[in-house]
This record gives C-alpha cells, structure tokens and sequence, in this order.
C-alpha cells in the first residue's frame, strides 16, 4: 500500500542528538552508516558535510521537497500542541521549553529540506520501507540505526519488528536501537521477545545513553553479527 502524505508527521533530529542517542565515537562517524526511518533529520545532511558516509533510508522519501515542507509545516502546530499537552512526561534539562525544542526540531528539518533534492541524486536519501528487502548487499554497512520507530511502535507486531531488525542485520554489521520502550514509556513484554529472539543468534548488548528526553527513555539495543 502507497504511503500517503497526510498520514506521516515529520520530526526531525539532528546530529548532536544522533550521537548521544546511539552513543556514536569519532570512530564510528567515520564508518559506513544507514539510518533507518531517519525521515526529515538532519544527520544525514550534517555527517555528509564533516565527510561521513551515511545513506537514509525512510518510505517518506517517495515525496517532494515541496510536499514535505508543507507537511512540516501543516502538522508543526499539532505536534507542539500534544507535546504542551503531555509535558510532564519529558525531561527539560538540555531541552529548556517548548519553544527551544521547537526552535531546534524545525533547524533540523530546515536543514534536510536545503539538503534533499541534492540527497536524493548522491543516493544519499533512499526511499524504503521495512520490513522489505532493499536492493542492497549483504553486509553494505557497518552500523544500522533505527531512532524512534523500531521497538517503540510496539502495535506494529511482534513478526513486524523480527522482520524488519533482521532485514537491517542483513545490511548492517551492528544494529542500534533506541530507545528501548514504547510510546508511553514503558519497556513491553513484546520488546523483551524481540531481544530474546536475536540474543539466541547475536550479541546483544543494553547500554544507558546520556540522551533521555522523554522520561525512561534512554537505553540504547545494540547487536552486532
């Protein structure tokens, strides 16, 4: 089924945040990196300027730069309003207000929107959608990330998100996750199985991040083959 425009909300994250998020070394940054479900972040954007080499792959990229700008734009006044509505569950620390976080979400999205058409031609931005096999070897990759989408949208299913890790773990040599809990915070006995099944075949590893905004949620899945 086609992605439509009016069922995505865009919200973007940027660099500084991608590395605190997914505990990303200078070392790291200098490999071979695919973000999944990045959408309209601007890592990919920033890391390619520092001369990182990081493919995006996100279903949203079917769209134009035109389309997803006014998305941003028809959906920016919604979201900050839910985010008002729910404030007590997030920490503001780093994040001051409503108004910095904002200020820093639209930055980010500004920044991939400057950078997407020219994106799109570098390969750099891939239109994707897990759990589907992409056109990709084995192996093209040496760390995967997924932030804020796999294990988190826990009403996707059990076999979604087995088959969409293993899709990544096919790509990838590591495969980051975070976090490690659903949209309410809570770490679901689905995520448990989820572990369990690819502890049976990895290494696995649960690491605390420094990154924690919205509250409990800063455990960070790491597997590598």
């Amino acid at each position: 089924m086609a992605l439509k425009l009016d069922s995505i909300v865009p919200w973007g994250r940027n660099i500084d945040e991608y590395t605190e998020m997914f505990l990303l070394s200078d070392e790291d940054l200098k490999k071979r990196i695919a973000g999944f479900g990045d959408g309209p972040a601007s890592f990919n954007y920033q890391a390619t300027m520092r001369g990182y080499n990081v493919t995006s792959f996100d279903p949203i990229y079917c769209f134009s730069k035109s389309q997803l700008e006014a998305r941003i734009n028809e959906v920016r006044t919604v979201i900050m309003k839910q985010m008002s509505e729910n404030k007590e569950n997030y920490i503001w620390n780093k994040i001051k207000s409503l108004e910095e976080l904002e200020s820093i979400r639209m930055a980010s999205m500004m920044l991939f929107l400057q950078d997407y058409e020219k994106g799109l031609i570098e390969k750099r931005y891939v239109f994707h959608e897990l759990p589907d096999r992409i056109d990709y070897p084995d192996d093209s990759f040496e760390i995967g990330l997924s932030s804020h989408f796999l294990l988190m949208y826990t009403s996707l299913g059990y076999d979604f998100h087995i088959a969409a890790i293993s899709e990544m773990l096919r790509l990838c040599k590591q495969v980051r996750i975070f976090p490690l809990c659903d949209l309410d915070s809570n770490a679901s006995e689905m995520i448990e199985r989820v572990i369990d099944y690819f502890s049976k075949k990895y290494n696995v590893v649960i690491r605390c991040t420094d990154y924690e905004f919205q509250k409990d949620a800063n455990k960070l899945l790491i597997i590598n083959k």
